[in-house]
């Protein structure tokens, strides 16, 4: 039997992938994130199907539900949010799994950030003003972050920034990154992207934090940072220039 680490997305029920759905409708026991976890995505397990809200178990009690449902011979959804690439704490989990000898697989799901960057309408990589793009998270009480990935760092190559779990620290993210991208650098705030309650703020680096606060954002929120959330008069891409030749060269930008 297999354990299936599977991205559920951002949060509406229809942005989780086909293979997602499929298992999430076959696998006898559902492990889920708890209130992360939309009502609506929960309803493609089998009404047969254990689910079990892991928000307030340890990570030894997780283990011990995967190994459990995996030796009584049952397939095992284990719902991660957004896709377990990112700040999902799989690794840990996988690392626990080798060492039981219990298999797993893991299908992707749609990131937090992509969803918010749809809802933005804007993206993330534009010709000439921003090719590369950093996911990271602000310092606070969780895991320390290694040494030279702190913000100051990153945003010293003035690249696009998108911040997990920082809508609460916002102030200081903001503080951190003023000296490097300037009072006028575009920034967004996407809180619940895909879900109900929705919120969008659009703005500058100066103005952003005060809009989050008076928006009541705390929770569940990508922060963007840098010039391509308001690029304009951008060349085109390689990618369908007519100059390109298209029989000898693969698809590239």
């Amino acid at each position: 039997m297999t354990v299936y680490f599977i991205g559920a997305g951002p949060g509406a029920a229809d942005l989780i992938t086909v293979r997602g759905r499929g298992l999430l409708e076959r696998c006898e026991v559902c492990l889920y994130p708890g209130s992360m976890t939309p009502t609506d995505l929960l309803a493609y397990c089998s009404p047969q199907a254990k689910l079990v809200d892991t928000a307030n178990l340890s990570l030894d009690e997780i283990i011990t539900g995967l190994v459990a449902a995996h030796t009584d011979g049952h397939d095992v959804a284990r719902l991660c949010s957004g896709d377990p690439s990112l700040y999902s704490a799989v690794a840990e989990q996988m690392r626990r799994l080798d060492a039981e000898s219990v298999p797993y697989e893991v299908v992707p799901g749609v990131p937090a950030f992509a969803a918010a960057a749809a809802v933005l309408g804007r993206e993330l990589t534009v010709p000439t003003v921003g090719q590369s793009l950093v996911i990271t998270r602000a310092q606070a009480r969780s895991t320390a972050m290694p040494e030279g990935e702190d913000l100051a760092a990153f945003a010293r190559t003035g690249t696009t920034l998108a911040l997990h779990l920082a809508i609460n620290r916002i102030e200081q993210v903001v503080a951190e990154l003023l000296p490097h991208y300037g009072a006028d650098c575009p920034a967004a705030v996407v809180a619940l992207a895909s879900q109900p309650g929705e919120q969008v703020l659009r703005g500058t680096l100066s103005e952003i934090a005060a809009l989050s606060r008076a928006a009541g954002i705390s929770r569940a929120a990508m922060i963007f940072v840098g010039k391509v959330l308001a690029a304009e008069g951008f060349p085109d891409s390689f990618l369908y220039s007519r100059t390109r030749d298209r029989a000898s060269q693969p698809e590239s930008l």
